[in-house]
């Protein structure tokens, strides 16, 4: 756990420490692991000599639509999945289970192409439609839908429960920490979303953080000012750190439910 924890923890620590760092400390051989002189002029640097504002509100719109979309397809095809009856409904549930195995990388020429012919690039429509599918979140939906006690369904069914107050009134009560781990997923996902969008996007008017953040590294001077590049990932991690420090026993307990009898 040790070996571990220093695997993980050093890189961060680098990105940290070198946030508070100038550039000529930075370049340091042997390297510095401690500032000679803290200074935190790299944080509001970010947003005077970058659009990192925009930036940052590019990614917020983008993860958010990605998310309520995800999450409302997710829920509503794993009830038709666990509790509806239709023909076909084991060939189509494999088919999701195969888009499982299918990178996201595969699909990028055939995405852009048909992107570009709806005039679609740089703009957020653009980025949004083609990333949201919604087959892990199904798949994880599913799952838990079924694992629930049946006599409480059919209970509800014969008290003349339709579908949708079966879903919203018995069943996404019952799956909370489900339901929350896979909106943490989700929005993690696609905060860190990077290829896509890096194709996609033209500009900074519709460019998400991580893409930024390149930008960032690859000026056109061709200097690349790191302390601002360190104190601009540190503001980029803050968010979701902090989202996921709140929720993250809500998933775990998501994502083990079911995983102990008795």
């Amino acid at each position: 756990m040790v070996l571990t924890l220093l695997i993980v923890g050093i890189p961060l620590y680098w990105v940290l420490s070198n946030s508070f760092k100038t550039p000529d400390q930075v370049f340091r051989v042997p390297p510095l692991w401690w500032p000679e002189s803290f200074t935190a002029g790299n944080y509001p640097r970010v947003f005077s000599e970058s659009p990192f504002g925009q930036y940052m509100l590019n990614s917020v719109i983008i993860t958010s639509i990605l998310a309520a979309i995800k999450i409302v397809l997710g829920v509503i095809s794993a009830y038709a999945f666990a509790y509806l009856r239709f023909p076909g409904r084991s060939a189509v549930f494999m088919l999701v289970l195969a888009a499982l195995m299918v990178p996201n990388q595969i699909t990028v020429i055939s995405n852009y192409a048909l992107v570009s012919q709806l005039g679609w690039i740089n703009t957020f429509q653009g980025i949004i439609i083609p990333l949201a599918g919604v087959a892990f979140g199904t798949f994880l939906m599913r799952n838990h839908f079924m694992s629930l006690p049946y006599e409480i369904i059919e209970a509800a069914r014969m008290d003349g429960a339709s579908h949708m107050r079966l879903l919203f009134r018995i069943i996404l009560p019952m799956s909370w920490p489900t339901l929350v781990a896979f909106a943490l997923i989700t929005v993690v996902n696609e905060w860190n979303e990077y290829l896509w969008p890096f194709l996609v996007a033209s500009d900074d008017s519709v460019a998400p953080i991580q893409v930024g953040l390149t930008r960032l590294v690859n000026t056109d001077s061709g200097f690349t000012d790191w302390p601002l590049v360190m104190a601009a990932t540190v503001l980029t991690v803050i968010p979701i750190l902090v989202v996921f420090l709140f929720l993250q026993r809500y998933m775990i307990k998501g994502l083990t439910s079911g995983a102990v009898k008795g």
